[in-house]
């Protein structure tokens, strides 16, 4: 039986930024999960620029889904969408992925203080609007049945050190940043996808 992960959300969903599209998030878990002998049928619908307002017409897009891996969050950021409307937009998505019967992971919005083109004198403000979209992204994650993954910290560390992890625009990751975001992704990925497959 075919697994089937659909990826949803921004341009970090889809992968600009990435030298490949091989190495987007999504491709790089089908093939982790091929190694486990899981074979994965892969639907990304994700589209850069995309706000959570735009989260809904990409639901309409999935069919069979076992398993959503939402991103979404940074253009809400840059766009200065109200937190609260944000969520609520987000949590929507999810209840509305758990009725088609998938699981649902969730990043949430990224620390765009760590992006290189913020002024240091604007870091902190930035670093706050951030924490409060993550709060209420998470809070309406698990409200809707979902879970929204806690990378978010440590991989900020590394992008704030490492600007190799960030592609030419300095905005979106490398194919090295997508690599990290993999596989802090992979261990809950991959115990999702043996349960299901278990099953």
């Amino acid at each position: 039986m075919t697994y089937s992960l659909a990826v949803l959300g921004d341009s970090i969903a889809f992968g600009t930024g990435a030298a490949d599209p091989a190495d987007a998030i999504g491709p790089r878990l089908v093939r982790a999960l091929a190694e486990d002998d899981v074979d994965v049928a892969l639907q990304v619908v994700a589209v850069p620029g995309a706000t959570s307002a735009a989260l809904a017409g990409q639901v309409r897009q999935v069919t069979r889904c076992d398993l959503a891996l939402v991103v979404v969050g940074a253009n809400d950021l840059t766009r200065l969408v109200p937190p609260a409307t944000a969520a609520q937009q987000l949590g929507a998505a999810v209840r509305d992925l758990r009725v088609l019967g998938a699981d649902v992971l969730v990043v949430p919005a990224p620390d765009l203080s760590t992006v290189p083109w913020v002024p240091p004198a604007f870091q902190a403000l930035v670093a706050t609007a951030s924490a409060e979209l993550q709060r209420r992204q998470d809070e309406a994650v698990e409200a809707a049945g979902g879970v929204a993954v806690p990378i978010g910290a440590d991989l900020g560390e590394r992008f704030r050190n490492q600007p190799g992890l960030f592609a030419a625009d300095r905005f979106h990751p490398s194919s090295a940043g997508y690599a990290l975001i993999a596989e802090a992704l992979l261990p809950v990925v991959r115990s999702i996808a043996r349960g299901r497959t278990a099953a």
